[in-house]
């Protein structure tokens, strides 16, 4: 990402809307992470991940887009992952297009989980985030958010740049994934 040599200082405004957007994160963060530990004892990651499975079109992906869909470091992802796969909420299996890859897929008992939680989920959305806007702010926050992650995907984040490996002899790889 280029940043000028000196950028300045932020203005008032901006100033005020970067600290409002991290209380706001973190404010509905906290509650968000509580429901869903009195829901299903998930954390937010696993929610995270489930969610975005529930969500692809057939409840699977590559661990690797899985891991740039939640922005999550890719020992995280494993770790968190693994846990699903034990609790019976997740499967793992190898790519049929890739060997190299990994697929996650979300089981029936994973949707059930989700359908579980989610009434819980929009409750606390709406009463904390929705509630006190208009629609159109609404749509004017999506559209502000949107126009920001889309920057910001512009610079893919770390968990979903290749990596390389070293081969034995010092020489490096293509990337793998």
């Amino acid at each position: 990402m280029h940043q000028p040599a000196d950028p300045g200082p932020l203005s008032p405004d901006e100033l005020g809307a970067y600290f409002a957007l991290i209380e706001v994160g973190s404010l509905l963060r906290h509650t968000v992470e509580q429901q869903l530990r009195d829901a299903s004892d998930l954390s937010y990651v696993q929610f995270q991940l489930l969610a975005t499975l529930g969500d692809a079109a057939d409840g699977s992906l590559r661990m690797t887009d899985l891991a740039d869909g939640v922005v999550y470091s890719r020992s995280g992802l494993t770790y968190q992952v693994g846990l699903l796969e034990q609790a019976g909420l997740v499967t793992r299996r190898p790519s049929t297009e890739d060997e190299r890859s990994v697929v996650v897929s979300v089981t029936d008992a994973g949707r059930e989980v989700l359908a579980t939680v989610f009434p819980g989920h929009v409750a606390v959305l709406r009463q904390l985030l929705l509630e006190p806007l208009s629609s159109d702010d609404v749509a004017g926050l999506a559209r502000v958010l949107g126009t920001v992650r889309d920057h910001m995907r512009a610079v893919p984040p770390r968990s979903a740049k290749p990596r390389r490996r070293r081969a034995v002899s010092g020489d490096t790889l293509p990337p793998q994934g």
